[in-house]
């Protein structure tokens, strides 16, 4: 994966031109409605002279027409679907691989639109996602249909969709140590974390950051539990983290480094339990609901089928054209789905690998982020900016529904019980969490 130079805390796509921000059609967003777009900061949220506010959107009043984000395009000199179209057309797809092309239509899967499996809920811009390398987009975590966590900033912020209230979970702005003693914990701990990936799963929450480090906390205790740097290499980036229960009972979380390495923690014990190498960075491990596989994805359009025990590789993945950032099993464990630079996600299926069940394709660029719900209903694939689409996993994939709205995503997650997905946008005017409840004939509930 593409690194990140530098001490400066700073969101790496603002030097590309493929990033909403940096994008000279963004002056109607900032320009045009803040009127200030050189010293506007991500905290001020007046957008015109007249004092008014752009004030977070419910499901009622997006009913009624307002837009989800609040977007005033009455006053603006350029139409939602002009937008949509000038982005369409000029929004670049980074490449790994220079000329890895696209795949033509035929060899993509037919899809059907105008799916309606969730619908918004609100958008909160109390909470501002942020993110600091393009390529990393696993910073928004749901544990409930009601609270998630994500990175703003140097703070992983908790917030509550019941109260409406945000609240500091972790600050790695300064310097941060384990208040626990681990034989395997690192007592000095880190200062000025980058955090470069993000896991939360029931009480434990886990940041990566840029060097190797690993922060692990546990939500209801006071203080860091343990910190580990998983290597000193200068090529130490974490760039994704999977936190599982294995089948003692123990909780373990996997993490996939810039290293070539992928490592297994036993948080029982809070001790490295394995370490498998690879012959490339790997930038994202997914491991099967019996813990017995893992999908290996990295800076290779090949991927890996490995086994969990012994790191060996089952079979390789042939199809994709560039490198893949995102993959997810569904909990039937026969199906997984790998995500990549070359604008699809692939599903595949175990008992047969020669070839994938579909490719899907996305609209803009990457697809940095895939989810199954719990009950293997849905899996939502997020591209790097502007869409999610969530598919019909049990029509085979075949119909899909697609949200659309303006801004790069730092990440997708569905609660445990597949009611909420929270969907996190990076924008310096429009930074926000959109959260879509799952569609159920419950209307009047509104009113609550």
């Amino acid at each position: 994966m593409a690194q990140q130079q530098g001490d400066e805390m700073e969101y790496v796509a603002d030097d590309n031109d493929n990033e909403m921000a940096d994008a000279e059609d963004d002056m109607y967003f900032r320009g045009r409605v803040s009127g200030d777009s050189e010293s506007e900061s991500d905290d001020d949220d007046e957008y015109d002279s007249m004092e008014n506010r752009m004030t977070d959107t419910t499901a009622a009043e997006a009913r009624k027409g307002k837009d989800i984000q609040g977007i005033p395009w009455d006053r603006l000199s350029i139409s939602r679907e002009k937008y949509r179209q000038t982005r369409l057309e000029q929004y670049k797809n980074y490449e790994n691989i220079p000329q890895s092309g696209e795949l033509s239509e035929k060899e993509c899967s037919v899809t059907y639109s105008g799916g309606k499996y969730y619908d918004f809920w609100q958008n909160t811009r109390s909470v501002k996602s942020t993110i600091l390398h393009f390529q990393l987009r696993n910073l928004v975590w749901s544990t409930s249909k009601h609270d998630v966590y994500l990175v703003s900033s140097y703070s992983i912020i908790h917030w509550s969709s019941l109260s409406s209230k945000k609240s500091e979970i972790l600050n790695v702005s300064g310097h941060v140590a384990p208040c626990e003693k681990h034989p395997g914990s690192l007592l000095e701990g880190f200062t000025q974390t980058q955090i470069s990936t993000l896991a939360v799963r029931d009480k434990l929450l886990i940041a990566g950051g840029f060097q190797g480090e690993l922060i692990c906390k546990y939500i209801d205790r006071t203080g860091v539990s343990f910190c580990s740097r998983t290597t000193y290499d200068d090529n130490a980036i974490t760039n994704a983290i999977d936190i599982y229960e294995h089948p003692s009972g123990a909780v373990h979380f996997m993490a996939s480094n810039n290293d070539c390495g992928v490592r297994d923690f036993d948080m029982e014990r809070f001790q490295l339990s394995k370490h498998f190498s690879f012959s490339w960075p790997v930038n994202h491990t997914s491991l099967s609901p019996d813990g017995k596989l893992l999908v290996i994805v990295g800076d290779n359009p090949e991927g890996l089928l490995v086994d969990s025990q012994t790191g060996k590789t089952v079979k390789p993945l042939f199809g994709h054209l560039d490198y893949s950032f995102a993959s997810a099993w569904h909990p039937d464990g026969h199906i997984f789905a790998t995500g990549n630079q070359d604008k699809t996600c692939r599903v595949w299926d175990v008992r047969n690998l020669s070839k994938s069940v579909a490719v899907l394709k996305g609209n803009l660029g990457a697809i940095r982020s895939i989810r199954f719900t719990s009950d293997g209903r849905f899996m939502a694939m997020a591209e790097p900016a502007d869409f999610v689409h969530v598919y019909d996993a049990k029509s085979g994939f075949e119909k899909e529904q697609e949200i659309d709205f303006f801004g790069e995503i730092s990440g997708v997650s569905f609660s445990p019980d597949t009611e909420s997905l929270f969907i996190g946008v990076w924008d310096r005017t429009y930074g926000s969490l959109l959260q879509y409840n799952r569609r159920r004939n419950y209307k009047y509930l509104d009113c609550l």
